[in-house]
């Protein structure tokens, strides 16, 4: 059985949380909100209330990472709304969140990143494709994973999902209705 922490049991964490709970995998969730965390429980997962902030990060965090081997950060940068005097609010959080994780048992990281690391390219990209992002999130998860990857004390290894469709989150329901779009004719990626 492998102990692992999964910072962020939103919609994508929860049923990865379930999936590795049936594979028989010990699993710590976290959530920001305090109604979620019966919603945890009842999935079997041993739930935890933290936020990770700019300037701090909950106290409980040690308890959240003890014991476990592998952290999967799935905190999305939630960027959109901040202006550009707030550059680095998302790098801040994961530097904040950095001595913790070397100070626990964890030897693994999994970060959950973009494909949005790429910018607005409308070409073939590979893992080799440089990221060249155009966007403020985009350029902050570019930066969260080259501080995570050069971290001695624990493995780091980056996932960019791309196209967010889940069972509640179809690209419907996101351009359904929309008009004047900034550049309807832009690639999709799904």
């Amino acid at each position: 059985m492998i102990k692992i922490s999964i910072l962020g049991c939103g919609w994508l964490g929860l049923p990865l949380a379930k999936k590795l709970i049936e594979k028989g995998n010990s699993i710590k969730g976290s959530t920001t909100s305090e109604n979620k965390l019966s919603i945890l429980e009842n999935a079997g997962i041993n739930p935890f209330l933290v936020n990770v902030e700019s300037e701090s990060v909950s106290k409980n965090i040690t308890d959240f990472l003890a014991e476990s081997e592998i952290l999967i950060i799935d905190i999305p940068p939630k960027l959109r709304a901040v202006s550009s005097e707030s550059n680095k609010v998302f790098v801040q959080k994961i530097e904040n969140l950095i001595p913790f994780i070397e100070k626990s048992s964890i030897s693994k990281v999994l970060f959950v990143s973009s494909t949005s690391v790429y910018g607005d390219e409308s070409e073939f990209i590979t893992e080799e494709t440089t990221p060249n992002p155009d966007t403020e999130s985009g350029k902050q998860l570019v930066l969260a994973e080259a501080i995570l990857q050069k971290n001695q004390n624990f493995e780091t290894t980056i996932l960019r999902f791309g196209g967010l469709i889940g069972e509640n989150r179809h690209p419907v329901k996101f351009l359904a209705g929309k008009e004047n779009l900034e550049n309807p004719d832009a690639p999709i990626n799904l």
